[in-house]
């Protein structure tokens, strides 16, 4: 088979699979690399510190040090949930979670599609290759790699974004030591002067070089800071319990964002209400066992619920949040209390 017909015949079996985005690009190192590296510098990766490794940072600015043998990158999108501007969390608390998170947990699902990639290409050449694959798991720069490989441009809040899927999906990657032909670079920027995204978020997070500060990124603070959420930006998180997509809500290309792939429709258990204040380690293992939201563990998902009750501010919710000032965790005490503080001043 030629190159260009396994390419073709790659592309259709991910459709297949339930990508609506593939492309190929080179294993040559990131054009951009540098970019990362002065966030990384400016410490506005947080307490990501797995991001500042030498290990890490050498292998996001060559994928060949991921894979020695790599000659192409495949590069997919598959959907999740186009974003809704309105509480998602049901007749409950209406607190907000993160569309991506409202379906299985991707780190569970993807794996197997990508593995199935890799069988096929085996099956049509005949005999093993060398590949590596990641979603948003392995040390690699995947929104440089997708706009390589022609799947959109990086937009002003820092997404990926496509003309005709908007944002609204998961990247995925395969890195393979066969030569596929590559793809043309996606070298337009379609944002133009648009600044919605820019405007709409409540933190002030988006940078001028189309990267954000995690340190007062919602979707940080919501789920990969381990600590206290700093005080001063409690209020700004609002509803968000899980992550945060007001910058991809008001994004107007997500006007074409595309139907969710089964495996990420909703299936979260709802409602969120009040009294998971009180959920035991069992409860919450057993509730999000197929979840993102297990990701933030008892003690950070009973946090942010914390701050969103407060935030809500009312009264009616000061003996369950009394009830959670007995917790064993300190870190949910401390937020509850706030809570109640907060709720007693209004």
């Amino acid at each position: 088979m030629s190159s260009n017909n396994l390419k073709q015949a790659i592309k259709e079996k991910a459709r297949q699979l339930g990508f609506i985005l593939t492309g190929v690009t080179s294993s040559a190192p990131l054009e951009n690399f540098n970019i990362f590296q002065d966030w990384i510098n400016k410490n506005q990766h947080g307490e990501m510190k797995y991001l500042e490794t030498e290990r890490s940072l050498t292998r996001r600015k060559n994928p060949k040090e991921i894979l020695p043998e790599c000659k192409s990158i495949l590069v997919l999108a598959i959907p999740y949930s186009p974003c809704s501007p309105l509480p998602l969390m049901g007749e409950g608390l209406g607190v907000r979670v993160a569309s991506y998170a409202l379906g299985d947990d991707y780190h569970d699902i993807l794996p197997q599609k990508l593995q199935a990639i890799v069988e096929f290409i085996e099956e049509q050449l005949g005999e093993k290759i060398p590949n590596r694959y990641y979603t948003d798991t392995g040390p690699i720069l995947e929104r440089e790699l997708a706009q390589r490989a022609g799947l959109g441009w990086i937009g002003k809040n820092s997404m990926l974004i496509n003309p005709q899927a908007g944002s609204t999906f998961f990247l995925a990657e395969i890195l393979l030591g066969i030569e596929l032909e590559p793809d043309e670079k996606f070298s337009t920027d379609h944002c133009g002067t648009c600044t919605r995204c820019i405007r709409a978020c409540p933190t002030n997070c988006i940078l001028p070089n189309r990267t954000v500060d995690a340190n007062r990124c919602i979707s940080y603070l919501t789920i990969e800071l381990k600590k206290e959420i700093p005080e001063n930006l409690r209020n700004q998180i609002g509803d968000w319990i899980f992550g945060c997509d007001i910058c991809q809500q008001v994004c107007p290309w997500n006007r074409f964002a595309q139907p969710a792939d089964t495996a990420f429709e909703t299936k979260i258990p709802l409602p969120v209400l009040t009294s998971d204040l009180v959920l035991t380690s069992v409860e919450f293992n057993q509730r999000f066992k197929k979840s993102p939201i297990k990701r933030t563990k008892r003690r950070g998902y009973l946090r942010n619920l914390a701050v969103a009750v407060g935030n809500k501010k009312n009264k009616k919710d000061i003996p369950i949040l009394q009830q959670a000032l007995q917790d064993d965790e300190e870190l949910i005490r401390t937020h509850a209390q706030w809570a109640i503080e907060k709720i007693n001043n209004e």
